[in-house]
């Protein structure tokens, strides 16, 4: 097991490292010495930011210093248990048809795949929710197979709509806000990852899984016009 590297950034942050690739079993001991440091509730800690391989933890210096903190952090991080949060698995529709899957045929010849096969490859297997970031709800996915490991774009492409989801640097992503992009937009999801006024906010949690579903753009449009009323068209499969 790789020794934890504390990071500075600022007085107030201290990042701690956990390894350097994206791997589910090494975000679980993030995951996991995020929640025991919330049920330590340490004097001075004022909040957690857990990514892909690290824990941002913001402090107020003058209430605990760096050493007892580090000191804390790593007693409370061998305690931790990993591999013990309650977590569900999702069935999330998406359509790659016509305009929901815009750069779904340029990226599949890039890969020296067809259209079907990427789509096959990509609703084939559970994708891990490693963290959000970047945007409000921006979901970042892990598992994705080895054919589909796309470069990012050359140049940014025009504003995805919104739910799209993604592919590039061998991740996949739910992105709820339009926005300019480097990533390759394959489909859409006819579901709101993330909703300010609803609770809570995010979907899907951090360590959760998600199993993308085709349906094609009739299927899109009327399971929309459902979510649009409220209701909710991805659906839990089980709890571990």
């Amino acid at each position: 097991m790789v020794p934890l590297r504390f990071l500075d950034s600022g007085e107030c942050l201290l990042v701690v490292e956990f390894g350097s690739t994206i791997d589910a079993e090494l975000n679980e001991r993030v995951l996991a010495l995020d929640a025991a440091l919330n049920r330590a509730a340490l004097p001075g800690v004022l909040e957690t930011t857990p990514t892909f391989r690290s824990l941002a933890v913001h402090y107020e210096p003058l209430i605990i210093d760096r050493a007892d903190l580090v000191a804390r952090i790593l007693t409370v991080e061998a305690e931790a248990e990993v591999a013990r949060r309650a977590s569900r698995a999702w069935v999330v529709p998406c359509s790659f048809d016509g305009p929901h899957g815009e750069d779904l045929v340029e990226v599949a010849e890039r890969l020296g795949l067809s259209p079907e096969r990427l789509v096959a490859l990509i609703c084939d297997q559970p994708l891990r929710v490693h963290m959000y970031g970047f945007s409000p709800g921006f979901a970042y996915l892990g598992g994705l197979p080895a054919e589909l490991a796309a470069s990012r774009r050359a140049q940014p492409r025009p504003p995805h709509p919104a739910d799209a989801v993604m592919i590039a640097g061998g991740m996949a992503a739910i992105a709820p806000l339009p926005m300019p992009t480097g990533w390759w937009v394959v489909g859409r999801t006819p579901e709101t990852f993330f909703a300010p006024t609803r609770d809570p906010a995010f979907l899907v949690a951090v360590g959760d899984t998600i199993r993308f579903e085709a349906v094609d753009a009739a299927t899109f449009a009327a399971l929309a016009a459902r979510v649009a009323t409220g209701e909710r068209v991805a659906r839990p499969e089980a709890s571990r």
